[in-house]
C-alpha cells in the first residue's frame, strides 16, 4: 500500500467519526439549549472528540491535497468541473468547517453561561454540517 492510499483510507474512514460526532454534539447541544439543560463533562468530551477527529482530518487533508492526483494546478484547472473540486471548492468548504468546528469548541468553553455554551456549539456545528451536506452534493457524491 503506498501513502496516498495510506491518507486517503484514512481521510474516508476519519468522515465516519467525524460525522457521528458532529451530529452528535449537534443534538445534544440543541437538546440543552432548548431545555436549558446544564453543560455536562460529557458535553465537553463530546466537542473535544469532534475537535480532535476534525483537526486529525485536517491534517490527512492537507497531505492528500499536496499527493493527489486530483488536484491539479493549470490553464484547465478551473475549466474542468472534477479538477475544479478538488483543487479549490472541497479545500476551501473543508477548511471552513475546521474553523467553524474549532471556534464552537474554543469559544463556548469561554461562555458564562451553559444555555450559551450549548447555543454556540449548536448553531456553529449546525453551519458546518450544513457546508458538508452542501459540499458532497456539489461533488455529486454520496455521504455513505
Amino acid at each position: 500500500m503506498n501513502t496516498y492510499s495510506i491518507f486517503l483510507q484514512s481521510h474516508s474512514y476519519l468522515r465516519y467519526f467525524i460525522l457521528i460526532c458532529l451530529v452528535a454534539v449537534i443534538i445534544k447541544s440543541f437538546i440543552g439549549w432548548l431545555n436549558n439543560k446544564p453543560y455536562t463533562a460529557f458535553d465537553n468530551k463530546l466537542s473535544l472528540y469532534l475537535l480532535i477527529f476534525t483537526h486529525l482530518q485536517l491534517v490527512a487533508g492537507l497531505v492528500l491535497y499536496f499527493i493527489s492526483p486530483f488536484v491539479k494546478f493549470g490553464s484547465e484547472t478551473m475549466k474542468d468541473k472534477m479538477t475544479r473540486f478538488w483543487t479549490v471548492e472541497h479545500i476551501t468548504a473543508m477548511i471552513i468547517v475546521v474553523v467553524l468546528i474549532t471556534i464552537a469548541r474554543s469559544t463556548s468553553k469561554r461562555m458564562p453561561t451553559d444555555l450559551a455554551k450549548h447555543k454556540r456549539l449548536a448553531i456553529f456545528n449546525l453551519i458546518a454540517l450544513i457546508i458538508i451536506l452542501g459540499t458532497l452534493a456539489m461533488s455529486g457524491r454520496r455521504i455513505i
